[in-house]
């Protein structure tokens, strides 16, 4: 994980959006002892100015424009749908400034962003996930050729703040890298509620059900992520042969569930470039 950097030394950052991403990132930041003042915000919302003022005591703008003057950092995150429309907006800054824009919007290539900035902009394509809200997310990272070393650590610095991040060289596994870890948590939360279901229908409470199934999960992700074992092993270890494990795993093979969750991953991976080609000029 990359060190957090000296305050006084630290780039201003501008976020465009001021949402649940942006403020976890801000929060992480701020708790890894970032400066306030040299992180700046812009959000149309003013109760949501108004609460990132109050929480973090950082400098608020209603627009962009505002928010970007002397950051040599962008996180863009905004909406796919209007990323286009706030790019034009800061064009003309983007040619003059020449910042790292970093941006958390599924479906938006590099290229797409570095030509809505006015062209020739050093992009870094971010994609975090939803446990980022609680410092526990991962975020795949991708920067153009027009990134420097420098901008490379300033982004990987600003993304550490909530999760580990991992680097890809080819721009095109982005949209695989959203399918597993961006979309991922929902695949836990789907099968958490079935697990859950199913401890009901056996005749479980269901406050018992829950709690059963969450704190397995959450057991089960930190034995993945803490312990030198891949999840293959792990998974041997615990199915017993003839045991209670071994019946339930073998129904979930018979029921085909590797070829669901393949089947699942590619379905979310091709949304992502059909999302991208939505966005070509």
């Amino acid at each position: 994980m990359t060190s957090p950097a000296n305050p006084t030394d630290s780039p201003v950052v501008a976020f465009i959006g001021g949402g649940n991403m942006a403020r976890s990132l801000i929060g992480g930041m701020i708790a890894r002892g970032a400066d306030p003042a040299r992180v700046r915000v812009a959000e149309p919302v003013a109760a949501l100015r108004e609460a990132l003022k109050t929480d973090f005591d950082v400098p608020c703008f209603a627009t962009a424009a505002e928010a970007v003057e002397g950051a040599s950092v962008w996180l863009l995150a905004v909406k796919p749908q209007v990323m286009r429309t706030v790019c034009g907006e800061l064009t003309p800054v983007a040619q003059t400034n020449r910042p790292v824009a970093i941006s958390v919007a599924a479906g938006i290539t590099s290229s797409q962003l570095s030509n809505w900035l006015g062209g020739d902009v050093a992009v870094v394509r971010a994609m975090p996930n939803t446990p980022a809200l609680l410092g526990a997310g991962i975020t795949g990272l991708f920067a153009n050729e027009r990134t420097d070393a420098t901008q490379r650590e300033q982004a990987a610095t600003l993304l550490d703040a909530v999760g580990p991040t991992v680097w890809i060289s080819d721009e095109a596994q982005m949209d695989a890298v959203t399918a597993v870890s961006g979309s991922g948590p929902a695949y836990v939360f789907l099968l958490a509620e079935a697990m859950q279901d199913a401890g009901v229908k056996q005749g479980l409470p269901s406050d018992t059900a829950r709690q059963l199934a969450s704190q397995t999960l959450l057991g089960a992700a930190k034995m993945l992520t803490e312990l030198d074992e891949t999840a293959a092993e792990l998974r041997r270890k615990v199915t017993s042969p003839g045991g209670t494990t071994q019946a339930a795993i073998e129904t979930f093979e018979a029921g085909g569930l590797r070829e669901l969750v393949d089947r699942a991953i590619t379905a979310a991976t091709e949304r992502g470039r059909e999302l991208s080609a939505a966005n070509d000029d």
